[in-house]
């Protein structure tokens, strides 16, 4: 395992670890998932939209951050922009003047909660797009506008998906970030300072590694960005709580039954979790939607809110180990009934547990690789007062080691039949 040291923002960041993600657009009037950029924008008019409400909400389902699609592939801006007609000002909603991002933007950083913004390098509705340079300076205008208008943002999201083969300007696109939002994370392109962990079914596997040379480019293709040197890029899973990422009628969300499974492979596995929450033609998320996450958010509190601290120490290597190899103990003040384990490092040298063992009562109870900013481990119910835990790599900080008795044994199951589409959306 490749060691490097994270910023100060990227711990900020993992530690957030669930974020809530609002896809809001034309689409959303047209039951599409991507469009040409030719919808009119005298459709968008979200009469009961209410900032205050969206983050009220999104902080009740115990998220800590929002990333809103400023401008999808279709180049609708849901800002008041200076670079094209193919905005809110040109809608019907607030007469022309409203500005969701504003809106978005004022309660996050009065309500607590950190603010991301998605900006499409793909547009499909300026036709500067096939000029390279042309459309760097018009891209470049649209991410100077969103990092100086709306305070500080906690993370810029830019989405693979439709830029295969073409070349933009990122040392130049980067410079604006590095000017004006510095400590903003980097989601996937560019110079990241985050990756996606792969796929759009808000799953990781084990071991989970923050150290990369490369990221996937999108879900419609097998493309790579390469990097020259390895990076810390911890990864961000990303899922939407219906089948599609806009609001449709027709659509349903996810049982609470699937969304725990995406916690438990996701956060469970030392990642951040963006599920994405999509707001009907009103503006409002829908009640199925908010319901379906209050569910969630009692539940997991059902099972995480009161832990059982554990204290943790070092212990001796023992003859024959393997180097890297560390031993700890983990004691609990009096004896305790779990089901659950959560263990977590200490990250600011890097990430350094590569596999670990846990023994209680002389038997293996649970094992796996990584364990990073959170590892959830699942086992039958057992009545224990002291772990044994074993690790490998080099120099590790084991710093927290909790119990939890939730009452289930067995991961949250997903459906076995399901995946995220991979085809590109029909137009």
């Amino acid at each position: 395992m490749t060691i490097i040291h994270p910023t100060p923002q990227q711990l900020e960041w993992q530690n957030r670890g669930i974020g809530v993600f609002v896809h809001f657009g034309l689409n959303t009037y047209f039951g599409k998932e991507w469009s040409n950029g030719t919808l009119p924008a005298s459709a968008f008019n979200p009469v009961d939209f209410d900032a205050a409400e969206w983050v009220r909400s999104i902080l009740s389902w115990g998220a800590n951050y929002v990333v809103v699609t400023a401008k999808h592939h279709d180049g609708f801006c849901l800002w008041q922009t200076d670079t094209t007609d193919y905005s809110v000002a040109n809608s019907p909603w607030k007469d022309g003047r409203g500005d969701i991002i504003a809106e978005v933007a004022e309660e996050c950083h009065k309500q607590g909660l950190g603010l991301g913004l998605y900006l499409s390098p793909w547009d499909r509705n300026t036709p500067l797009y096939s000029d390279n340079k042309a459309y760097d300076d018009f891209y470049i205008a649209q991410l100077t506008e969103l990092c100086t208008r709306y305070g500080p943002l906690m993370e810029l999201w830019f989405d693979g998906a439709g830029s295969e083969g073409h070349e933009y300007n990122w040392p130049r696109i980067m410079s604006v970030i590095d000017e004006h939002q510095p400590h903003a994370m980097v989601f996937n392109m560019g110079k990241p300072t985050i990756r996606w962990a792969g796929n759009e079914n808000g799953l990781a596997e084990d071991p989970v590694e923050y150290v990369v040379n490369h990221t996937k480019m999108s879900n419609y293709t097998v493309v790579l960005s390469e990097f020259a040197e390895n990076l810390y890029l911890p990864p961000e899973c990303n899922v939407s709580i219906r089948r599609g990422w806009f609001w449709h009628p027709d659509d349903a969300p996810k049982t609470l039954e699937h969304l725990l499974g995406v916690y438990y492979r996701s956060v469970g596995l030392g990642c951040n979790l963006l599920i994405n929450l999509p707001p009907m033609q009103n503006g409002q998320f829908d009640p199925a939607d908010t319901q379906r996450m209050d569910e969630w958010r009692a539940e997991l509190d059902r099972r995480f809110a009161h832990p059982l601290v554990a204290t943790v120490t070092v212990q001796e290597s023992l003859p024959g180990d393997a180097p890297g190899t560390t031993r700890w103990v983990a004691r609990f003040p009096e004896e305790v009934l779990i089901d659950h384990l959560r263990l977590a490092e200490s990250l600011e040298q890097g990430q350094r547990i590569a596999e670990h063992r846990v023994y209680a009562n002389s038997a293996l109870l649970c094992a796996g690789g990584s364990v990073g900013v959170s590892r959830l481990q699942v086992f039958e119910r057992q009545k224990l007062r002291e772990l044994s835990i074993v690790t490998a790599g080099e120099s590790p900080q084991l710093v927290s080691v909790e119990g939890f008795l939730t009452g289930h044994s067995e991961l949250p199951s997903i459906p076995e039949d399901y995946q995220a589409p991979t085809d590109y959306p029909v137009d």
